[in-house]
């Protein structure tokens, strides 16, 4: 697991070593094993390693044979060593072991079509020196990133942001037009991120650049989709089940390809836990399993983690999180992550991160299982809210219309009720942005047309399939591309590289033919799962309420310390100041106080994006960066 970064230019230019080492220096924490730079009057690649994979020989930039070709690359690549043979035989000359070199032969051999042949994570960029030819591209899900800026002139790429805004081409500026988007989800989901001008390189695409073309311009291809779902049922559930629990295990078993300790983030819930049960008896040895919780008992999973820890016997850590830690880490986290960060379990993982990063140097994760077999209460509670709707929508609109003011008005019902009514068919109307992203998503309803353009965008395009089917896809598509990028980041941040056994692509693939019946089964999601898995794990493990990673952000936000957030975050020389109106934004603050209306999502957001400002933006920085809860600021690099 590593950094990359580099540019390349239309006009050849002298070698600016101090560019290059800037660049990498800014993502060290990617790779603090080892650094490497090519360049030549084109191009200029960087490297920051995390060793992993060939301890010895995995240097990069690597070269081919000849060296006309070099490559940057961040990931794994898990059936390298099945392709290596095929490569060899073709007249590649291998110098490692490891599977960057897999990944530059391949290139060699068949060109753009070689990654539809890697099963893994990656995102790399080759450049070619004598066709003066740069292709990137980045795996199938998105579980590594890959951003991007280009003015006609220069062309500059890395794993994070920051190091692209380290290139003199490159200035920080915001992006407004996504403002909508990131209030209503608090992040973005298309290619353009929050930076004007900085693009993120899509999940199953690749991109071209041929500086000898007349007029050079990134061409951009997909070269991978999520496939529509299978019709017909075409084998029983036990055999579902079972292609399912061996499925499963192939896919663990080929991420503990590593030369050095690995581990598990282990939360206590389904998908973890079977994860880390499976690596338990796959491995013979000691597993390493790591936990996170906070001081407040009610939203901690610290206790299931335990249990599942002892019922495999792994060896247990676990750390407690803070108010005061929660808050003085997260300016520094919104720095790495690049963007604000868009869920509060986003800092939990970080510190998590940093505990198992003192043992291990891998960690295997349980994300993607929910979005693949419907684990999230939302589609559950989506699909029960349109059938009783075509029941209720018999009354008039009127009448309707009434119901759902009094209920978003009233004082005879208290703010916990008036919320829960409101993610019911009476407090919704009966379209799909009310019933499903403004009840489950928005942290600020009814938001302008262009915040849901882009997830209306996949789920208008796969009109005509299973209604679950549609509601996986779009996440799969859009939620799950941000969770992944936090993953990345935040394990990342703390030196230490997460694997994703659920998301490899095969697994994905064999969850689009598995039929609805199987994922959501009398009320509960990943009916299929829990029946692979039931013998792996106790059943109260298996079949119990799903928690979710809950932060006790609502709680912290009734405490008289929050009152620094609410100061800070109405200075009117922040960024929020520029686009809320501040009479709006202390009713806000106001209604959240008296606990007359639970606004911690819409707080979460601004707050955010007041601290991503600060860090990237007004040049005040030091201000926060000690975090927001201590007496004093004082500054800091990072």
């Amino acid at each position: 697991m590593c950094g990359i970064a580099g540019y390349v230019t239309t006009e050849p230019a002298p070698e600016s070593r101090a560019v290059l080492e800037r660049m990498t220096d800014t993502i060290r924490h990617r790779g603090p094993d080892d650094s490497g730079y090519y360049q030549d009057a084109w191009a200029s690649l960087g490297h920051r390693r995390l060793s992993i994979i060939d301890v010895a020989g995995g240097h990069q930039p690597m070269c081919n044979e000849d060296g006309a070709a070099w490559i940057v690359f961040n990931g794994e690549i898990f059936n390298h060593a099945s392709l290596r043979p095929a490569l060899e035989q073709g007249g590649h000359r291998y110098v490692t072991r490891c599977d960057t070199e897999t990944v530059l032969h391949a290139y060699e051999q068949y060109g753009p079509d070689c990654v539809k042949l890697f099963r893994g994570m990656f995102a790399f960029a080759v450049w070619d020196r004598e066709k003066r030819r740069l292709f990137c591209a980045r795996d199938r899900l998105g579980k590594k990133p890959l951003y991007y800026f280009w003015d006609g002139r220069t062309f500059v790429f890395a794993s994070e942001i920051k190091a692209i805004l380290a290139h003199p081409a490159v200035s920080p500026r915001f992006e407004e037009g996504l403002l909508p988007e990131y209030l209503a989800f608090g992040y973005t989901s298309e290619e353009r991120t929050m930076f004007s001008g900085v693009r993120k390189l899509m999940p199953g695409h690749h991109l071209v650049l041929d500086l000898n073309a007349a007029q050079p311009e990134p061409q951009i291809r997909q070269y991978w989709e999520i496939p529509p779902p299978a019709p017909g049922d075409t084998q029983s559930a036990a055999g579902w089940i079972q292609e399912c629990r061996e499925r499963l295990e192939e896919t663990v078993r080929m991420r503990l390809m590593s030369d050095v300790p690995l581990g598990v983030f282990l939360s206590g819930g389904l998908d973890s836990s079977a994860i880390a049960a499976i690596m338990k008896r796959l491995s013979g040895g000691a597993v390493k399993t790591f936990s996170v919780g906070y001081e407040e008992a009610a939203f901690s999973e610290l206790g299931y983690a335990r249990q599942v820890a002892e019922a495999i016997g792994s060896e247990h850590h676990q750390v407690v999180v803070s108010m005061t830690g929660f808050f003085n880490a997260l300016p520094r986290l919104v720095w790495h992550e690049d963007e604000p960060i868009t869920w509060p379990s986003s800092v939990s993982l970080y510190f998590v991160s940093e505990l198992a990063s003192r043992q291990v140097k891998v960690v295997l994760t349980g994300e993607g299982s929910d979005e693949m077999f419907g684990g999230y209460a939302r589609y559950r509670f989506f699909q029960v809210n349109q059938r009783l709707l075509r029941y209720y929508g018999i009354l008039p609109a009127s009448w309707r219309r009434g119901v759902r003011g009094w209920i978003a008005s009233t004082g005879l019902l208290s703010a916990n009720v008036r919320r829960k009514l409101q993610h019911t068919f009476i407090g919704r109307d009966d379209s799909f942005e009310s019933l499903y992203l403004d009840n489950f998503y928005s942290a600020f309803p009814n938001a302008a047309p262009a915040a849901y353009a882009n997830f209306l965008r996949y789920w208008q395009q796969t009109e005509g399939w299973d209604p679950l089917a549609r509601l996986l896809y779009t996440d799969q598509k859009t939620y799950l591309v941000e969770l992944l990028m936090k993953q990345d980041q935040m394990s990342m941040a703390a030196s230490i590289e997460s694997r994703v056994p659920f998301l490899d692509h095969e697994f994905v693939e064999f969850s689009t033919r598995v039929p609805a019946r199987l994922k959501i089964r009398d009320g509960a999601g990943k009916f299929v799962v829990k029946k692979a898995v039931e013998g792996l794990l106790p059943k109260e493990i298996v079949y119990r309420r799903k928690m979710g990673f809950p932060t006790p952000l609502r709680q912290w936000l009734l405490e008289g310390r929050a009152q620094r957030l609410f100061d800070w975050l109405q200075d009117p020389d922040g960024l929020v100041a520029a686009y809320v109106e501040r009479p709006k934004l202390e009713d806000l603050l106001r209604r959240q106080q008296a606990s007359t209306e639970d606004a911690a999502d819409r707080i979460w957001r601004l707050l955010n994006l007041q601290i991503w400002g600060d860090v990237f933006l007004t040049g005040r920085r030091e201000r926060v960066w000690d975090g927001l809860l201590v007496e004093s600021a004082h500054a800091g690099r990072p």
